[in-house]
């Protein structure tokens, strides 16, 4: 049975080679487009949402969405909008709770 002596060269060779391959992932990772365009099951996924909120929040018209067939989409952009305009700071809502109890 043959032995194999790793060097330090032989690992220094191999550390530059993963170090480059962990580069190209990451690169090609962070140059994909994001989707902007999302259906219904990626949006239930993405807020946690059951079918019947999600319809919800179309018939009221707190989330625009665009249905072409019988497919509906979301547009990303919309959906961290809307966030972003319902977001609460926990401070002034714990000031108002203490505020109502009093």
């Amino acid at each position: 049975m043959a032995t194999n002596i790793i060097t330090p060269e032989d690992l220094q060779a191999f550390k530059v080679e993963l170090l480059e391959a962990i580069e190209k992932l990451l690169s090609q990772r962070q140059a994909g487009p994001v989707q902007r365009w999302l259906k219904s099951p990626q949006v239930r996924r993405l807020l946690n949402l059951s079918p019947g909120t999600l319809q919800n929040l179309r018939i009221n018209g707190t989330l625009p969405f665009s249905k072409i067939g019988g497919v509906i989409f979301y547009d990303y952009e919309d959906i961290e909008r809307i966030l972003q305009e319902r977001k609460r700071n926990t401070e002034s809502s714990l000031t108002e709770n203490q505020l109502r109890r009093t």
